[in-house]
């Protein structure tokens, strides 16, 4: 009955248009008055241990960074490299938009930021080129989400402080599945590339290739900065944070220069709101995360799915296509918020690896973004290059499929997570 409680009154809350956040906090006031024990102290207690987490800083950091790589002319210089190095072949602009999603999301962490940096700079030259704007829509929106998956990704933080997981081991256990992405991505672009008549770019120079290099070094220096950084201890991910804001900064002012004092405001405004919506998110979701707790929700659940604990990759498949139900019409972090209390007991009844769940948990997330009817990267994409949703839909399709692939390939096959992160840490 509990359970019961916990869906009807979330998916109340939101289907009467309320935001996500507020729905929780509604949905945990709910379960304690069917508990009987309503408090608005220890609801308003909760928020604030919610919030209070050394590894959340690192989410305005990156926040931050991402806006500054943005206005300091950071993120253009890595389309650039990336142009000057696969721009000629057919299609060449669909394999720079995979290319420089990968370096950006290796530096920001945020699908969102990177989607709306590649679609403001790739889309316009792609249609210049006679690219068709739907499937070009539909790539950039595609390799938009590999961000969630490589470090310094903003879904394993949340995600490793929801479940208790170290955030170094998420983050290089989603290395090689973030690669696995761009690669899926690269082979199914290809393919469409061979069914139309796309135009080929005059092949760069090596001069050409070494200017855009040597223009992209520091850009190109950051995820080395990170993943170095994080694989030897010099700092943790907040830390990490910090430093490669700091970075961002430095090269836009000082390198770049294209970044002035007076932009700074707004670039710390802009943010400060997007940290503040996270932020308020995972405060409001520790309040239904510790009733989950205390009504032992995740027994119940236990017990609802215990056929399957006997077969691990059973248990994934089933929990995978739950993700992917969930995800049409939930974005990324409430769904983690939501679900991580609810199925980490089982996970570890189970027997799986928390750390590879977590990498399998957060790409099923990922491919939400890009599935309607919410959507959000595919928003982001429709806003910045004025396309209709539906045909966007049209041209996302055939990378949605490919990405999906890529999840049940780790779904049957975990050593692919497994052994690479041993590797790394």
């Amino acid at each position: 009955m509990t359970v019961a409680v916990f869906l009807f009154s979330l998916l109340g809350a939101m289907a009467l248009g309320m935001p996500i956040a507020f729905a929780l906090v509604v949905c945990g006031a709910c379960m304690m008055l069917f508990m009987g024990n309503f408090d608005s102290q220890i609801i308003a207690q909760n928020m604030i241990n919610g919030a209070d987490s050394f590894s959340l800083m690192a989410i305005p950091f990156f926040m931050l960074s991402g806006q500054l790589m943005e206005a300091g002319g950071i993120s253009k210089r890595i389309v650039d490299f990336a142009a000057s190095i696969v721009g000629h072949f057919r299609g060449g602009l669909g394999y720079v938009a995979v290319f420089a999603a990968i370096i950006l999301a290796s530096v920001s962490g945020s699908a969102i930021a990177d989607t709306a940096a590649l679609a403001s700079l790739l889309l316009p030259l792609m249609k210049q080129y006679g690219y068709n704007p739907e499937r070009s829509g539909g790539l950039i929106a595609s390799a938009g989400i590999i961000a969630p998956m490589l470090p310094p990704s903003l879904a394993f933080i949340v995600f490793g402080v929801t479940a208790n997981l170290s955030i170094t081991k998420l983050f290089m256990a989603g290395v090689v599945p973030g690669l696995m992405m761009g690669i899926a991505l690269v082979f199914t672009w290809w393919m469409v590339c061979r069914r139309e008549n796309l135009p080929v770019r005059k092949r760069a120079t090596m001069r050409e290739v070494w200017v855009a290099f040597r223009r992209a070094t520091w850009a190109l220096l950051m995820p080395i900065i990170i993943v170095g950084g994080l694989k030897f201890g010099i700092f943790t991910p907040a830390e990490t944070g910090a430093v490669v804001a700091f970075v961002a900064l430095v090269v836009g002012m000082f390198v770049y220069r294209e970044l002035k004092p007076s932009m700074l405001y707004g670039i710390a405004l802009r943010a400060a709101k997007s940290t503040a919506v996270i932020m308020f998110l995972v405060a409001a979701a520790l309040v239904s995360s510790w009733l989950i707790t205390v009504a032992d929700v995740a027994s119940d659940v236990v017990t609802l799915l215990q056929p399957l604990l006997g077969s691990k990759l059973l248990l994934m498949l089933a929990i995978t296509v739950l993700v992917i139900a969930v995800g049409t019409a939930m974005d990324l972090v409430p769904t983690v918020l939501i679900l991580t209390p609810i199925l980490m007991p089982l996970i570890l009844k189970a027997g799986i690896d928390p750390v590879y769940f977590g990498v399998v948990f957060i790409m099923n997330n990922a491919i939400g973004l890009i599935t309607p009817p919410v959507g959000t990267v595919l928003n982001v994409v429709c806003g910045t290059g004025n396309l209709s949703m539906d045909d966007l839909m049209k041209g996302v399709w055939p990378f949605l499929v490919a990405e999906t692939i890529v999840l049940f390939i780790l779904v049957l096959f975990p050593d692919l997570v497994l052994i690479p992160m041993r590797f790394l840490l």
